[in-house]
């Protein structure tokens, strides 16, 4: 079974980059505050929070193509190795 050693390999890169996602996302909100601003002098922390909104916009499509892919790769390799048992159980 090469190809489970590939998919393992690929599910190992997704999962790496998908942690490192989680973590700038949430270092980001660390810093998001869930307040209006009404007031032109409190200007630099409605600008500051909506840079953190533009840059969670930004990486949510990719974080969401993480999550998809290590789902699916976590389904095939399952799937690789309930059909390899069976087929040493039965053969």
């Amino acid at each position: 079974m090469e190809i489970i050693r590939y998919l393992a390999i690929a599910w190992a890169a997704v999962g790496a980059v998908l942690l490192v996602l989680l973590a700038y996302r949430g270092t980001l909100t660390r810093y998001e505050e869930d307040q209006i601003f009404l007031s032109e002098v409190v200007s630099v922390h409605a600008v500051e929070q909506g840079n953190i909104q533009r840059k969670l916009h930004m990486i949510k499509p990719v974080l969401v193509v993480a999550l998809w892919s290590i789902a699916a790769l976590t389904v095939v390799i399952l799937g690789l190795f309930i059909r390899d048992m069976v087929t040493h159980l039965l053969g």
